[in-house]
């Protein structure tokens, strides 16, 4: 009986009836007009009546008036309640994002506690505290890699990133990024391609631009399930605008799932029934990143084969040959 409540006020059905409701009483009004004047018309011939009496000439703006006003309300009508369907929407992706992302933090903070408990309860030899210590500083790295996270989400959504727009050339800043960070792709094959063999000078904010790379690189490896995954990195310089494409050989991305990966805490399922991979923050962040850097992400499968293909899109208007 309740469940039977529950779907009796949901917001869609609840929404139908009123534009029914609101709908039929502007007809059921015009309709009452009609009918009545039609019969004061046949009492006016009937007794040789004066019209003007009984009828004003504007009659029919006071219909056109009130449907004018009847179309106002349902628009008004269906804005807020496409409002509520996005809020409804978004706090559903916020509430699996907390209870994803609370796992995400509490599983370090778990394991760095049972061996530092280990290490406290037994007296251990050095080769036996080499095998702890290197796991500890990776669960160290995980956590602070989320709360690091959630503080950048924060500073951009709020504009008070602190940073220095400073121009360098994109595919040296690339280049040095995959350097400095090479040890963390170890069990990867990263290409970095130039065909053109031009300069591609910009203006960016070093610290966001290399969040926006190691989000890319990272998404590309996390979502993969080959032997030994492979990046290509190409820059493509067009007429007005530079592409920057990060192919990857990964898992691709479902056509439903394109238009979402980029949407706040939005995370995409697992065909296995599993909990969904990541936080949900990743490519929000990479597309907001873009925009501060007046660019855009897009993202498609390969054709060729299985993967997925990143597009960073920046104005740039090529330099003639």
């Amino acid at each position: 009986m309740i469940n039977r409540l529950k779907w009796f006020f949901h917001p869609v059905l609840i929404f139908i009836f009123s534009i029914v409701a609101l709908a039929l009483s502007l007809f059921l009004y015009i309709y009452w007009y009609i009918e009545a004047s039609t019969g004061l018309r046949a009492v006016v011939r009937k007794y040789n009546l004066d019209p003007n009496q009984f009828f004003e000439a504007q009659t029919w703006v006071v219909i056109l008036v009130l449907s004018v006003l009847v179309g106002i309300i349902l628009v008004g009508i269906l804005i807020i309640f496409v409002y509520s369907q996005k809020m409804t929407k978004l706090n559903k992706l916020q509430h699996n994002f907390i209870n994803n992302f609370t796992h995400e933090l509490k599983t370090p903070v778990t394991s760095l506690k049972l061996y530092l408990e280990t290490f406290l309860k037994y007296d251990l030899p050095r080769n036996e505290q080499l095998k702890y210590i290197p796991p500890m500083i990776q669960d160290a790295e995980r956590l602070s890699d989320n709360i690091s996270l959630i503080l950048n989400l924060a500073r951009i959504e709020t504009k008070t990133y602190t940073g220095e727009f400073v121009q360098l050339d994109l595919f040296q800043a690339v280049n040095q990024f995959y350097q400095n960070n090479i040890h963390l792709f170890r069990n990867c094959d990263i290409l970095i391609h130039n065909p053109s063999g031009q300069f591609f000078p910009y203006r960016i904010n070093l610290p966001l631009f290399e969040m926006l790379l190691m989000n890319l690189l990272t998404n590309g490896v996390k979502y993969n399930d080959s032997e030994r995954p492979k990046i290509d990195i190409c820059f493509i310089p067009q007429k007005r605008t530079l592409h920057v494409r990060f192919e990857d050989n990964g898992i691709g991305i479902e056509k439903t799932e394109i238009r979402k990966i980029f949407r706040k805490f939005y995370q995409v399922g697992r065909s296995d029934g599993l909990s969904p991979k990541g936080s949900g923050l990743g490519l929000y962040l990479v597309q907001n990143i873009a925009r501060i850097h007046k660019g855009k992400v897009i993202a498609e499968n390969r054709s060729d084969i299985r993967g997925s293909i990143f597009t960073l899109i920046l104005p740039y208007r090529s330099q003639p040959a």
